[in-house]
């Protein structure tokens, strides 16, 4: 079938995207679903720094690419096999296919499945498939086995979790990576209890998420820390009780004097070496530092050795908020159901596919925290 997407052929144009136009909107071919396999017409797309870093080329992809990897859909068609799932039904994409057979999926972890990883990493679909070609017939990559800005995908079933139909589509698409990373990491691997201490370094729309997540988890006090005013102030209007601009030469002094000793959990949003080495400073004795961004493949990190043993300091990674996808995203829209988890609040422009240039320009300027793609 043929359908508009947005295809990245070159990463690393420079700025502004509005002129440069790295992402061009093109009818291509979508070969049907295979045994295995399901059809999504997508209703709603987010975009994410992980598309912006593919885009500017701080994070090699093949390409050619359909980009976008947060999304919500329909289903509209099924090969054989599939089972859990019917034409209609309304789903959420997760940006890791989970086989469920390898060593990390059968102890609880598919976000580091790695089959999975392996397959997002060749630009393929968890089979091994592709299914995207241009109109000269050459063979376009997917993105995160998904490519969620296109008017429909073909999508592995481990790629998605059923909903609800009556979640509003641009509110759904946020779950797939917004919520489930910044939320995730807060509840699934911080584990923050009521009454610790948190700081947020960076307040994008992962950031933000995890600041919802936070105050949901009963964090006190909890800091958002970003060098955007604006963005801090609605850290503050979302339930941060401090928020510091982290310009101020004084950042990390000026938080001890809200949290004696430093913070229980320092959560690091940026995807930046020097603000990782920030939230690392800014934990106490025993204090756990988590970062969620994506740095450049050959950012390296350092900290004082020492500290990890005679301080008892932990540094974790965490992955898609370390998440059972189909465990958590029902139970944190539930959360958004009963007013825990304001994600809509996140949402800061609708725009059409042809606006995705301009998108991504808003977005490396910080002028956005979450904005979705209408893509039918």
């Amino acid at each position: 079938m043929k359908v508009r997407a947005a295809v990245l052929r070159q990463g690393g144009k420079r700025e502004p995207y509005a002129d440069t136009l790295p992402l061009e909107i093109e009818d291509v071919i979508l070969t049907p679903p295979g045994p295995g396999e399901i059809l999504v017409r997508i209703l709603a797309a987010g975009l994410c720094h992980s598309d912006l870093s593919v885009i500017n080329g701080s994070r090699p992809r093949p390409l050619p690419m359909v980009l976008g990897h947060e999304a919500v859909g329909e289903i509209s068609e099924i090969g054989a096999g599939v089972e859990g799932l019917a034409i209609g039904d309304r789903v959420v994409f997760t940006f890791v296919p989970a086989c469920g057979h390898c060593e990390p999926c059968a102890v609880g972890r598919p976000a580091l499945c790695e089959p999975g990883a392996a397959a997002n990493a060749a630009g393929q679909l968890l089979g091994g498939k592709s299914h995207w070609h241009d109109s000269a017939g050459q063979l376009l990559n997917h993105h995160l086995g998904v490519s969620a800005f296109a008017e429909y995908v073909v999508a592995s079933p481990r790629s998605v979790v059923k909903i609800d139909k009556d979640l509003p589509p641009e509110i759904a698409a946020l779950f797939g990576c917004a919520v489930l990373t910044g939320v995730g990491a807060v509840i699934n691997t911080a584990r923050v209890s009521p009454g610790e201490s948190v700081a947020i370094f960076g307040l994008g729309g992962v950031g933000m998420a995890a600041i919802l997540g936070a105050k949901c988890s009963g964090a006190y006090p909890l800091i958002g820390v970003d060098v955007n005013d604006e963005r801090l102030a609605l850290a503050r209007a979302l339930g941060a009780h401090y928020v510091l601009n982290a310009r101020s030469t004084t950042l990390l002094d000026d938080l001890r004097d809200l949290v004696r000793g430093g913070v229980h959990y320092a959560i690091e949003s940026a995807g930046n070496e020097a603000v990782l080495r920030q939230a690392y400073a800014a934990t106490r004795r025993g204090g756990t530092t988590i970062t969620i961004g994506l740095p450049s493949p050959d950012t390296s990190f350092k900290i004082p050795a020492v500290s990890l043993v005679a301080e008892e300091r932990t540094v974790k990674g965490s992955y898609m908020g370390s998440a059972v996808p189909k465990r958590d995203l029902p139970r944190f829209i539930a959360l958004y159901r009963a007013g825990l988890l304001p994600v809509d609040r996140l949402l800061t422009h609708r725009i059409s596919l042809e606006d995705l240039n301009v998108g991504f320009d808003r977005l490396a300027l910080g002028q956005a925290i979450r904005q979705v793609v209408i893509c039918t």
